[in-house]
């Protein structure tokens, strides 16, 4: 059996080699031939022409084509992305914006402040105190507080006004 065998796979492999090559040789001299490749050709063309006569016909129709729906595609991906930067950018001002941000920032402002008129109020001298009745807080009136005279000189009702600027202890 093992010559049997040995036969019938040589005869296959002698049939397979030149059945490829023969074939390979076919299909060469196929596309060789100009008869071949000009009606290949005209039939690509005429591919072409009929597709560009569907799009006419269903643009007359008002249905989209294919390339249409690619073209709106492409643009809604593009939209999409403009969005989500745009969502991103908001989510950031909410985080930057949110009270507790933001009271954390004035708190973090107002010490950084007081340090500053620590630092340039005179040893001897209090700190002034806010009300409503300090004007003289503003950047007009810092120069100013100690030659103010104080509300009972200036004819206040009140008397008893100390040397600090108008305010009362009462105050």
């Amino acid at each position: 059996m093992s010559d049997a065998s040995s036969v019938a796979k040589s005869l296959r492999d002698r049939l397979s080699g030149t059945t490829e090559e023969r074939l390979g040789r076919a299909l060469t001299d196929l596309l060789e031939n100009p008869l071949l490749t000009a009606a290949i050709g005209r039939a690509f063309d005429a591919r072409e022409k009929a597709s560009q006569a569907q799009e006419v016909a269903m643009g007359a129709l008002n249905i989209p084509s294919a390339g249409d729906i690619e073209r709106l595609t492409r643009r809604l991906r593009s939209v999409s992305h403009r969005l989500e930067g745009i969502e991103d950018g908001v989510h950031q001002l909410n985080r930057a914006l949110s009270p507790t941000g933001v009271e954390a920032r004035l708190s973090a402002i107002e010490e950084q402040l007081q340090a500053l008129g620590a630092r340039l109020q005179p040893a001897g001298e209090p700190p002034p105190r806010e009300g409503p009745s300090d004007r003289g807080a503003g950047a007009k009136g810092a120069g100013k507080a100690k030659a103010r005279p104080s509300k009972a000189a200036r004819g206040g009702k009140r008397g008893g006004g100390d040397k600090r600027g108008g305010h009362s202890s009462a105050s």
